[in-house]
């Protein structure tokens, strides 16, 4: 069982001010030690993705970290979160034996092993300026391992479709035998993640974080030596390598062990916990005085990258003050010139100290429940007003406004939302083909958030809008060939304000092919196997953005189409979706009824700046109704991959 950090860091704060000190001002911006990439110069949160209930399909089949006993329902004085999220974006919830809520409605909870969870809170993630995901994983030797594995998949899967960035953050809480079972999890598992290119990459390489070294408390007890042995194994990956390190780290106290010192500074980043540690604006600013100064000196002298926590507060205790301490820090962060923050953290409803939405009232927690809503304190927020307070903090982080010791981010808007969001930038073709268009853009910001993006292809005849979506990207599909096309993308928000139109781009989709009758599309298929939701008929719908991807590191893997009759196929044209980096996949042609071999097995190049697309030309004594292809290997994932299997006669 994963356990609370905080449960395991009881060490007070020797020298914290009760009331605010003369604070010290940066005079110069700090120098990062790298330049902007996927995590320096930006806001990550840290996702758990643990929670669970009976029916929601998880191995781990229990009322995973919502319960003190997993297979009882959470209910009034056995509950293991500390205040109640807010259910209205979600399209399942799992009962539980508290009352309803004040507002009548049952007392459901999410779960994270639904992959629309993980979606909703990754739109979230896209519309408040959240840029990176941090997913923890705990010992995954246990008997979470597979339930954490699953996770994984479906954290890339949400990343992907909202242009998030994510990482992995190993705890190495209570793992005592983390030392070898780390470097087998990394490489047997996790590694294969890299290729998705929805993961984090700071200087060219991987990122992996490492949370827990040098901490001073039972359940950590790992020398120097255990320690420098990993990050090192680690770096000689190719990894770029974070430490979720001991508040002192620097000195060695507190809730830091002595003689670490050599250990902390072998990390790529250094990121230290906050959790727990502050409660109020003086608080924070002796930390900013005490800690983060002479941490940016001693860090910037050795080229190590500072990635410091941002907390929004434990709810539970009062300390949120409607979003006064979490925007000094983001002001005491930004004074100081440091270029990327840690959100502590995104879903983490048993310490109190989530961002993602939460009951605002007693109108949506139970009437049972005694848990504080966000209004608590008398002020009303709304239930998303931590994640639009980070939104806020981001961009002042990132200079995109001025720096402000005021919060000026609503607490709860009142009043219909008038404002319609900024246009969308950077709309590009990312690849086409005879039928189709994909496209990309860059996200638009607005003062409540994006709901969604909404694509026009425009003619002489006027614009028509052509699809919508969530996502920055889209696929135009069903086009006439050897026409030109131009498209447009708005976005829009809850209310229905739209923005104006992005910039224009025009493109031709490619000629017909000869006899260009797709033979395989919409044609029964099979599959040797597939992972969650891309199965083969993904690969005959005409679709370049959907795709079939067998089960990961299991070789041969294979895919078929029935073409319905044998027919005199010559060409076999595949596809990978157009915004997906180069790789080569290792397959062969076969019939699939007698088995008999039509091309053997070599290996064909999906080259991203060709449209992903690769031909391969049948013997012209082809004759078949059951066309199989059988895959042994992927220098991009661990697993057979096609967007669109096409079939033709000449």
């Amino acid at each position: 069982m994963g356990v609370s950090r905080r449960s395991v860091i009881t060490t007070a704060l020797a020298g914290t001010a009760a009331t605010a000190l003369p604070v010290a001002v940066a005079t110069t911006a700090a120098e990062a030690a790298s330049p902007p990439g996927d995590v320096v110069g930006k806001v990550t949160v840290g996702y758990q993705g643990w929670f669970a209930a009976p029916g929601d399909g998880a191995p781990i089949n229990g009322w995973w970290h919502y319960s003190p006993n997993w297979s009882l329902p959470p209910a009034p004085g056995a509950c293991s979160i500390t205040c109640w999220p807010d259910m209205r974006d979600f399209t399942k919830g799992y009962r539980t034996n508290f009352a309803n809520l004040g507002n009548g409605q049952p007392a459901n909870l999410f779960s994270s092993y639904d992959q629309q969870t993980v979606d909703t809170h990754f739109r979230w993630m896209q519309q408040n300026g959240c840029d990176v995901a941090a997913l923890q994983r705990f010992n995954p030797f246990g008997g979470e391992g597979p339930t954490r594995d699953a996770m994984a998949a479906k954290v890339r899967t949400a990343a992907e479709a909202t242009g998030r960035k994510f990482y992995i953050m190993y705890d190495v809480t209570w793992w005592l035998n983390m030392q070898s079972e780390i470097k087998t999890d990394w490489t047997t598992k996790m590694s294969a993640y890299t290729s998705s290119p929805a993961y984090a990459k700071q200087n060219g390489k991987p990122v992996v974080c490492i949370w827990g070294f040098g901490f001073n408390d039972d359940g950590r007890p790992f020398t120097p030596a255990q320690c420098l042995d990993v990050i090192n194994w680690f770096k000689n990956q190719g990894c770029y390598v974070i430490g979720g390190v001991p508040t002192h780290w620097r000195l060695g106290e507190g809730d830091s062990r002595v003689g670490y010192l050599d250990v902390y500074h072998a990390f790529h980043m250094i990121s230290p916990w906050m959790v727990g540690r502050i409660s109020d604006d003086a608080g924070a600013d002796w930390f900013y005085q005490n800690r983060v100064l002479p941490d940016l000196v001693d860090l910037n002298a050795r080229g190590i990258d500072y990635q410091p926590c941002v907390i929004p507060g434990d709810l539970a205790a009062g300390h949120r003050r409607h979003g006064e301490l979490m925007w000094r820090q983001f002001y005491n962060h930004t004074r100081a010139g440091v270029p990327s923050v840690y959100i502590s953290m995104f879903d983490e409803f048993n310490e109190g100290n989530q961002i993602a939405k939460t009951a605002e009232s007693a109108a949506w927690q139970p009437t049972n429940s005694g848990m504080r809503a966000l209004d608590e304190d008398g002020t009303p927020c709304s239930s998303d007003y931590y994640l639009r307070l980070t939104a806020d903090g981001g961009r002042m982080l990132k200079g995109q406004i001025a720096l402000t010791a005021t919060r000026f981010t609503v607490p709860f808007p009142t009043g219909p939302d008038q404002t319609a969001p900024s246009v969308p930038g950077n709309l590009r073709v990312t690849g086409s083909t005879d039928t189709t268009v994909a496209l990309a853009w860059n996200a638009s910001t607005d003062n409540v958030g994006v709901a969604g993006y909404r694509v026009s292809r425009t003619s002489g005849s006027g614009t028509v809008a052509v699809g919508t979506t969530s996502t920055l990207a889209f696929t135009v599909t069903g086009l006439a060939a050897s026409t030109a096309y131009t498209f447009t993308v708005a976005a829009y928000d809850a209310a229905g304000n739209t923005s104006g139109a992005s910039n224009a781009v025009t493109v031709t989709t490619s000629a017909p092919p000869n006899n260009n009758t797709n033979l395989a599309q919409g044609k029964p298929t099979s599959q040797s196997s597939q992972t969650q939701v891309y199965g083969s008929g993904n690969a005959v719908d005409g679709n370049t953005g959907t795709y079939w991807e067998s089960a990961n590191n299991a070789w041969p893997q294979w895919l078929q189409v029935d073409l319905g009759a044998a027919t005199a196929a010559r060409r076999v044209v595949l596809t990978l979706p157009s915004n997906w980096g180069t790789r080569s996949q290792t397959l062969s042609v076969t019939d699939g009824s007698s088995g008999a071999t039509i091309v053997a097995s070599r290996s064909y190049t999906f080259d991203q700046n060709a449209a992903n697309t690769v031909t391969i030309t049948l013997p012209t004594t082809t004759s078949v109704r059951y066309l199989r292809l059988t895959f042994t290997a992927n220098t991009g994932w661990p697993a057979g991959q096609v967007s669109e299997f096409r079939v033709y006669t000449g």
